[in-house]
């Protein structure tokens, strides 16, 4: 995958986002119309917000992860909001620890990172974020985690990927994009934690 091909990319992801986004708002404010005259309420109507809720959530994380990174930064609460509606009150949670804003670049790394550290914590757990004069941190800890190997060596060797689930881009994407900013990766993995630094 080449740089052109991974700009390319963050093109069409930023340009889907941005396309669902207003849609699925739309939707949410007519239901926030409904509930306000009256209308039609019970469990149909709360699926359908929760619904509306979760996929706006993944649509702004995914903007960020997937997305052109342009050259604003994003701050802390920005972030933090992000995450927090990204993770609802599933069984994973995310301490994003940077109080200056950061390039958004590096947070897209560390969107990706995060997505990640999920596909080894399927079972719940929790993330902490850090980043220490430009030199950041994702620890991911749970008693119970799932490590696929395959996917965590394309982190070191991008060159050995061989073909990689949808689901699992997130490692494909993050070591081209790394190095594309000269940074290099380096995960670390033991019996509950997983490490990813960059």
């Amino acid at each position: 995958m080449g740089p052109s091909d991974v700009k390319l990319a963050a093109l069409i992801g930023s340009r889907i986002c941005h396309d669902l986004i207003s849609p699925i708002g739309a939707i949410n404010n007519g239901i926030e119309l409904l509930g306000m005259t009256g209308g039609s309420s019970g469990p149909e109507v709360d699926l359908i917000s929760e619904s509306v809720g979760n996929a706006s959530a993944r649509i702004r994380f995914f903007r960020v992860a997937f997305g052109a990174a342009g050259e604003q930064d994003i701050g802390r609460s920005e972030a933090n909001s992000v995450l927090e509606d990204m993770m609802g009150a599933g069984r994973l949670t995310v301490d994003y620890s940077p109080i200056e804003s950061q390039p958004r670049r590096m947070v897209r790394l560390a969107f990706l990172s995060i997505l990640c550290l999920e596909a080894a914590l399927p079972y719940g757990g929790h993330i902490e974020v850090s980043c220490l004069d430009g030199n950041w941190t994702l620890r991911g800890t749970a008693d119970k985690m799932n490590i696929d190997m395959s996917l965590w060596s394309v982190l070191a060797d991008p060159a050995g990927m061989k073909d990689i689930a949808p689901s699992n881009v997130q490692f494909a994407l993050l070591p081209v994009l790394a190095a594309e900013d000269g940074l290099r990766l380096f995960a670390n993995i033991t019996d509950d934690t997983v490490e990813i630094k960059f």
